[in-house]
């Protein structure tokens, strides 16, 4: 568990109240306000751009299915396609194919 109280056992969600300890944390951190689910967006953004495939990134979230994790983060994969361009005239050239 990354949040814990004080017994060990889990905190309150931090958006049920203002200024939780969520909220706390962040002030003490010197950030801006965000949600939980904005950390887990960021986890799942650094992790598409360290090149973690998507069925490793349906697994960190939990998705049921990598459709599932395609759906909610596609935008995050875009860059994808230019770096798959970039390997197959790679590839071309590398075979002769291109003149």
């Amino acid at each position: 568990m990354l949040f814990s109280d004080r017994s060990g056992g889990h905190l309150t969600t931090p958006t049920v109240r203002a200024n939780s300890w969520f909220d706390q944390a962040l002030d003490g951190a010197g950030l801006e306000r965000m949600t939980i689910h904005d950390l887990r967006h960021t986890a799942a953004s650094l992790a598409v751009s360290a090149g973690a495939n998507v069925k490793a990134v349906q697994r960190m979230l939990g998705h049921a299915s990598a459709a599932m994790t395609l759906d909610t983060y596609s935008d995050l994969f875009d860059d994808d396609l230019d770096a798959v361009a970039v390997r197959l005239d790679e590839a071309a050239a590398r075979a002769g194919v291109l003149h």
